[in-house]
């Protein structure tokens, strides 16, 4: 059994953690900072990148969590965690975390109006389709020759992985689909 870290503090937590326990592995809430010292990996869920960014700091996770990453702790991004995980916000100077070698550009399918679903083979992940639920999406615009693309939808890459983390546009959580997150717990 995986202990799975899901950084609470806003955002859709709640749904991985659900999905993270149907798979029969312990899930955390991590608030504080000595919570990520006993876990096989972390998910950064969907939410308010600005407001989860400031609560990192606010609440001394960040340097860290980015020390951890760095030394090969496993990481998933989903939506809001794309962004966090960044190296470079596209049309903004002040990238969060900074430990991915991509390029994101926030709200990119634009409002929450905008907002969808679709379906799609992620070969590395599962042979079958998978639901994509897209939330004001970010989707990377530039990556480094290490990130390796999973999935791009039209022509933006919205799923990529490098060493030993991942991030996706779209919310696997808000779906019945487990395969993302057993993908995840096959990386620990």
């Amino acid at each position: 059994m995986k202990k799975v870290g899901i950084l609470a503090l806003q955002g859709a937590f709640r749904e991985h953690i659900q999905m993270i326990k149907s798979l029969g592995h312990q899930a955390i809430e991590i608030r504080n900072v000595s919570q990520l010292n006993d876990i096989d990996g972390i998910i950064l869920p969907g939410g308010e990148s600005t407001a989860i960014g400031k609560l990192l700091k606010d609440f001394s996770i960040a340097q860290t969590l980015i020390n951890k990453i760095n030394n090969g702790l496993p990481v998933w991004g989903t939506c809001a965690g794309m962004i966090l995980l960044a190296k470079e916000l596209d049309g903004d100077e002040n990238a969060h975390l900074k430990v991915m070698d991509i390029k994101v550009r926030r709200n990119a399918y634009g409002t929450q109006l905008d907002s969808f679903a679709t379906t799609g083979v992620v070969r590395e992940v599962s042979e079958k389709e998978i639901p994509m639920v897209f939330i004001r999406a970010p989707y990377i615009v530039d990556i480094d020759e290490s990130v390796d693309v999973l999935y791009k939808l039209d022509r933006n890459i919205v799923a990529a992985r490098q060493k030993n983390m991942l991030v996706t546009s779209f919310h696997p959580e808000l779906t019945d689909d487990k395969s993302f997150h057993q993908y995840f717990i096959n990386m620990m």
